[in-house]
């Protein structure tokens, strides 16, 4: 997945931060897992709660799965596959994983944004 920081979590924009924040808070206060602030690692982060990670096959997806923030060298200028099928126009409430990793303290910078 290219633009990662594009990828939008639905809710409202309050409750959303706080939520993500919270993951991050608990991970610093006891010993436990570390919560990423990056866009592309909370959305690592998010696939890898969807896959059953005790099978192979769960683990053989997750070694699949490629996320990056903006467009690589690599994809510079190749036809990429748009997702237009699946976008919801009509959702209201939405905030972008940029907006949440920004929130986070997240020190990436986006070209574009």
């Amino acid at each position: 997945m290219v633009n990662a920081e594009k990828a939008v979590v639905t809710g409202r924009r309050r409750v959303t931060i706080e939520r993500y924040k919270m993951e991050r808070d608990v991970g610093s206060v006891r010993k436990g897992p570390r919560f990423p602030k990056e866009a592309d690692r909370i959305f690592r982060r998010t696939v890898r709660g969807m896959l059953p990670m005790k099978n192979t096959k769960g683990k053989e997806a997750y070694k699949r799965l490629r996320v990056y923030i903006g467009v690589p060298k690599d994809f510079k200028g190749k036809e990429l596959e748009k997702l237009e099928k699946y976008q919801n126009k009509h959702v209201s409430n939405v905030i972008t994983l940029y907006e949440v990793s920004k929130e986070l303290g997240s020190k990436v910078v986006v070209d574009g944004n």
